[in-house]
């Protein structure tokens, strides 16, 4: 615990060496503050990132077909591997317990939506209930598909919100027909999608409609699942992975594919795919750490060095000090006291600036990969309590120097 006599000794010594205090502060100062820009910025490509990964529901795991490779039980290789309403259900029925969302696809491009006067080409998509949550998007006008348009074949479709500013301008689309490759289909809702314009330029209809009227008989290109959410992210990649090899198995065993041969069937895991964004994000950020450490390390040689000079410049007091009666824990607290106040003082001048900086310039900052660049009130703390350590450390070399004088020695010196 400082007195008051103690204060006034520190502020004494401080000010005999105000330039070399002023330049040591600036270093500890820049060490924190590059230290603390560093870890937000960190967090700015994090946000980013997770941002992207926002677009798709989380876990969602995409499959389709090639052609095979391999020779196998007859069956010559380049064979074109055609999913079919069977190939949903079997997975559906066999994991129905894992998962959180479905939907099978058939995807068509280039087809030709009129209303009125105005046309375009586009893109339709066949699709069950699920499949908005599944993309992420979002109903602005109406609703989405539901169960009962499956079931009856209703020619009803959900459109994007470019396609609606194409086709309709500023006309309300709801209850209105299109003809889509010259059938026609009641608009039920808009949809948004985080992804941008191309995906809010295409139609969604029920599956069983679309394989009815353009005679697609029981034909998907796909399908998509969202498994259930689990509370750690090993799980959940242990989870997905495991429920990809499954279906993997499962599609290759039906549709007569060799076992070893995986080119056949595509399967895109987002989870997967998420755990190499993370451990990018976890190089960053450990790269930030260094680099920031580093600075606050030739900082901490900075106050050591002056402490050496402020040791050697007040030998004679030291001795004198001693010669009275001092303890070398006395001496050893002194310096100590002296070095923890600059590096205390002016880290929290580099703390205190760097948050300020990422408060208000921080949120000016939003790119595709970077997003509100941050840092938390826990890494704030935790680069206080490493500066008040580094200031600790600094001193503590000079300080049992200046202990382990001698007190003839230090009255004989000039």
């Amino acid at each position: 615990m400082f007195n008051i006599e103690r204060w006034q000794e520190i502020f004494e010594a401080i000010s005999k060496n105000r330039l070399r205090t002023f330049l040591t502060g600036i270093s500890v100062a820049s060490g924190i503050f590059i230290l603390v820009i560093l870890l937000g910025a960190g967090k700015g490509l994090q946000n980013g990132i997770q941002k992207q990964f926002e677009n798709d529901a989380v876990g969602i795991i995409e499959i389709w077909t090639n052609t095979t490779t391999k020779e196998y039980k007859g069956l010559n290789p380049g064979r074109q591997i055609q999913l079919r309403n069977s190939d949903y259900d079997l997975p559906v029925m066999k994991f129905g317990d894992q998962i959180d969302k479905k939907s099978a696809t058939n995807i068509t491009r280039g087809v030709i939506v009129t209303y009125g006067k105005e046309s375009g080409n586009y893109q339709y998509r066949g699709v069950n209930p699920d499949y908005l949550d599944i993309e992420n998007g979002t109903i602005i006008q109406g609703r989405f598909l539901n169960d009962n348009d499956l079931k009856n074949n209703e020619k009803v479709t959900a459109i994007g919100l470019k396609l609606k500013q194409d086709i309709f301008k500023e006309e309300d689309a709801i209850g209105k027909e299109i003809s889509v490759n010259g059938i026609n289909f009641k608009v039920i809702g808009v949809f948004t999608d985080p992804s941008g314009e191309r995906e809010e330029t295409r139609l969604y209809m029920p599956m069983t409609t679309i394989q009815r009227a353009y005679g697609g008989g029981d034909k998907i290109t796909g399908m998509m699942f969202v498994l259930n959410k689990k509370a750690d992210y090993d799980e959940a990649l242990a989870q997905s992975k495991q429920f990809t090899n499954d279906v993997r198995q499962l599609l290759k065993s039906k549709n007569i594919i060799a076992p070893d041969d995986d080119s056949a069937i595509g399967i895109y895991n987002s989870v997967q795919e998420a755990k190499q964004y993370y451990d990018l994000n976890l190089y960053i950020k450990l790269f930030f750490w260094w680099v920031g450490i580093c600075t606050i390390i030739a900082g901490v040689v900075g106050v050591s060095n002056i402490m050496l000079i402020i040791v050697k410049e007040r030998t004679k007091e030291i001795g004198i000090r001693k010669a009275l009666g001092a303890s070398p824990f006395s001496i050893i607290s002194m310096i100590l006291h002296e070095s923890i106040f600059i590096t205390t003082i002016a880290g929290f001048v580099g703390l205190l600036a760097s948050l300020l900086l990422l408060e208000f310039v921080g949120p000016m900052v939003q790119s595709e990969y970077f997003r509100n660049p941050e840092v938390d009130f826990s890494v704030a703390l935790t680069t206080l309590v490493l500066l008040v350590f580094a200031g600790a450390l600094a001193g503590f070399f000079p300080a049992y120097r200046a202990a382990k004088i001698r007190p003839i020695v230090a009255l004989r010196d000039e």
